[in-house]
């Protein structure tokens, strides 16, 4: 296992916490609206190749959020920002979820600061015949139930969501909860500004991943995404819902394999 240390970086005033590992070119991981689920299983194989950093989202449980900072745009902004003081240097960008959608609005507001794009069943593009599920709606149970085509299949899953919460965990949940609201309820959970904005990235290496049975975000999106990014890639994993990092590590591993070895 990579020694794996947690630390704080101050940015326009507030402290933002991160986990960093490994060694070799710098790989941003953004997680999603859960938060920081910690140094995941898959934060350690790429932290073979890479120096992967974790942070938590300003305004998540961990992480202050500056007054200012309202909305999702506000947040890739500001993300910009903490790659600069994190002295990143075109890192590959990648995001599961709402972190995927992250990463796609940097990368269109900045394509020189990316190195290589990986999006994993993001958010952030509405799709033109099912929708994105309402996770406020369905809350942290309901969306847990429609996150996976088999729990069975997430070795980690007692350890990351099946035990009992303390206090603090239900606590952290509540903020994280709120940040997620804050961010991204309107428009719900997309930016009709994204699309064709996405075109700005022809030159830049991009990977999707997506769980071809994924209930919340469908696969339609990922399909969306590729066709507007000149050059990508979509890889679909079957028996798979929205955590095929989590449900299918072994395929997610060799699907990304060749991409990042490039």
């Amino acid at each position: 296992m990579a020694a794996v240390e947690q630390k704080t970086v101050t940015v326009g005033g507030a402290h933002i916490q991160y986990f960093v590992g490994g060694s070799g070119a710098p790989l941003l991981w953004l997680h999603g609206s859960e938060g920081n689920l910690g140094w995941l299983r898959l934060h350690d194989e790429l932290a073979s190749r890479f120096t992967v950093f974790v942070p938590t989202h300003p305004g998540f449980a961990g992480s202050e959020r500056p007054p200012w900072l309202e909305s999702f745009l506000d947040l890739s902004r500001f993300y910009l920002w903490i790659v600069q003081e994190l002295g990143l240097s075109r890192p590959v960008l990648a995001g599961h979820f709402i972190g995927g959608w992250l990463a796609a609005e940097m990368a269109v507001m900045s394509p020189q600061t990316c190195g290589r794009l990986m999006l994993i069943d993001a958010a952030g593009v509405r799709p033109r015949e099912g929708e994105i599920t309402d996770i406020f709606l369905h809350g942290s149970d309901g969306t847990r139930q429609l996150s996976f085509f088999d729990v069975k299949q997430v070795a980690d899953f007692e350890l990351l969501f099946g035990t009992r919460p303390t206090p603090e965990a239900r606590e952290a949940h509540i903020i994280n909860r709120e940040a997620s609201t804050r961010y991204c309820w309107k428009p719900y959970m997309h930016d009709p500004s994204l699309p064709p904005l996405l075109e700005r990235l022809h030159d830049l290496p991009a990977l999707i991943v997506w769980g071809r049975h994924d209930r919340i975000v469908p696969v339609e999106c990922g399909e969306l995404y590729c066709k507007a990014i000149a050059g990508s890639t979509l890889a679909v994993l079957d028996q798979c819902g929205h955590f095929p990092h989590l449900e299918k590590p072994a395929e997610f591993s060799r699907a990304i394999s060749d991409f990042l070895a490039k």
